[in-house]
């Protein structure tokens, strides 16, 4: 006689796979063991399971982590409440807005109201679901099933605010008992205007994250870019399965971020931490399943931080740096070129148009920084500083290090010019700031030398760090291009004006509120 192993008798359980284990255990026990784990993982009084069918990401192969299972129970759908929501612009921003929520349990015929005011969301989208299913790690942590849902908003007018409501079956936003659970965003205006946009990296879960995101709500930004190292569900950051891993975590950062991420496009690229190995492919499964990003990078399928849009007058490029790491190289290599081959046309093609005067690219591992724990990445300065020189890129902005670090302006790695505080750049004469930004709430990291911000400067000639070589190894480097540093949480707002003379006010915010960094980009009106 076996012992049963959870449950399962030991002859059929040496037989299954973890995964299947969990099937056979939710199917053996459906409601009371699943309504009361529902009820922990959800943070909510009651949760329900619906009946549908959940789908893959879309585009993307159906694999073990992410295949349609269907629920065992079937509940009133007015007992499941959405959370995480965060939106995302689509490749046109005047006309397109991705609106993406999570439940945390299946649900039936999921949908967004929206319209031009609360009371008047007379617009239903139907919402796809992508249902992520993460394994159980033997008795260290249990199987996880997270249902995230994707509605896709096209034919939008330009700069027009809406209001918009999420729901499915027995939960209608609409429903003036959830007028509290609706949200707002504006679109994407035709023609040049003043706006801000903030920028940060390596957030993750805290009461520090939280206060960024706080901060960052105040300055009325039109959206927020997000450089990689996401929510650290992944801890080691390798890009392997031997990483330690709890996709419990996401729960936790998108019911965090909702409270910006509702009314503030939240564009993410993906960072170290964000390569989870359990899903393919490539280990960004989890990536493709939580987040609906413009699809017109080289394979949004495969490489779904990597895409670009226009937003009144300034071009955003979103880049994935794992692609060409040399300090950790789990993904080096995975798109075959096609990204950076990818990044010389899309540069090319904006720096053409003639409604953009700056271009932004932002991405996880840094060009250029100095602190003791990364420093700089070698396959970035080779396969992407390059570009940036040859398409006259404005401002590059990176995370990975988690402090603030700015540069002068940059040309052929070395100073072009000196930018102290306040002072400015022009990408065409002068070179390309850098900025690292990776204060966004993770545990802060250390500068070899000390810090020098606003009110506080202690200017040197040179900063003695290292940079990643094709080896894996650190090679030492004499720097004189660090200009700021502040060893605290902390986030960027960049403030575009247009006109005959355009320019980017650029501002680093320290948690307090307190701005510790400020320099501005400039550059000749060019039509």
């Amino acid at each position: 006689m076996h012992t049963p192993r959870f449950g399962i008798p030991e002859p059929l359980a040496s037989r299954m796979t973890m995964a299947e284990q969990h099937e056979y255990l939710r199917d053996a026990f459906p409601r009371r063991r699943v309504l009361r784990g529902g009820a922990a993982t959800a943070g909510a009084a009651a949760v329900a399971l619906g009946g549908a069918g959940c789908a893959g990401a879309t585009g993307s192969k159906p694999s073990p982590a992410a295949d349609a299972r269907p629920a065992a129970a079937k509940v009133d759908g007015a007992l499941v409440a959405p959370f995480g929501r965060h939106l995302a612009l689509g490749a046109d921003p005047t006309t397109q807005m991705r609106v993406s929520w999570q439940v945390p349990f299946a649900v039936k015929r999921p949908y967004l109201r929206i319209g031009p005011r609360p009371t008047e969301l007379t617009r239903k989208v139907e919402a796809e679901v992508r249902h992520l299913h993460t394994p159980s790690l033997g008795d260290k942590l249990p199987a996880v099933d997270q249902y995230y849902l994707h509605a896709a908003v096209d034919g939008l007018s330009p700069d027009v605010t809406y209001y918009y409501g999420v729901g499915h079956e027995g939960y209608d936003p609409a429903d003036p008992r959830h007028f509290t659970s609706l949200g707002t965003f504006r679109t994407a205006p035709d023609r040049r205007e003043k706006f801000v946009f903030t920028a940060f990296g390596d957030q993750g879960v805290s009461y520090d994250a939280l206060a960024n995101d706080r901060l960052i709500l105040g300055q009325n930004p039109s959206f927020h870019l997000h450089a990689g190292d996401i929510c650290y569900a992944d801890t080691t950051g390798h890009g392997k399965k031997s990483d330690l891993y709890d996709a419990r975590v996401w729960d936790s950062f998108l019911a965090q971020t909702d409270s910006v991420a509702a009314s503030v496009p939240w564009m993410v690229t993906t960072g170290n931490h964000d390569m989870e190995a359990w899903y393919s492919p490539d280990g960004y499964g989890g990536q493709l399943a939580r987040w609906s990003l413009p699809d017109n990078g080289p394979d949004p399928r495969k490489a779904p931080g990597v895409y670009s849009f226009a937003y009144a007058g300034v071009g955003v490029v979103a880049l994935d740096a794992n692609d060409v790491s040399y300090e950790i190289p789990a993904n080096k290599g995975y798109t075959g070129g096609e990204q950076t081959r990818w990044l010389d046309r899309r540069l090319g093609q904006l720096r053409e148009r003639d409604d953009i005067d700056f271009l932004v690219v932002f991405f996880h591992h840094c060009a250029y920084s100095t602190t003791s724990s990364h420093a700089s990445d070698g396959g970035v300065r080779d396969h992407w500083v390059p570009l940036f020189e040859k398409h006259q890129v404005d401002l590059v902005i990176n995370g990975h290090n988690h402090v603030y670090e700015r540069t002068d302006a940059i040309r052929g790695g070395k100073v072009a010019r000196k930018v102290p505080v306040g002072g400015s750049a022009d990408a065409v004469r002068d070179g390309i700031v850098y900025v690292t930004a990776g204060g966004a709430g993770a545990d802060l990291y250390e500068f070899p030398v000390p810090d020098s911000y606003e009110g506080h400067v202690k200017d040197l000639d040179e900063v003695k760090s290292y940079h990643w070589t094709k080896d894996g190894e650190k090679d030492k480097d004499t720097v004189e291009w660090s200009r700021v540093r502040y060893t605290g949480f902390s986030f960027l707002a960049v403030e575009v004006e247009p006109g005959t003379d355009p320019r980017l006010k650029v501002s680093a915010l320290a948690e307090s509120g307190e701005r510790v960094d400020h320099f501005e980009v400039t550059r000749p009106a060019s039509r």
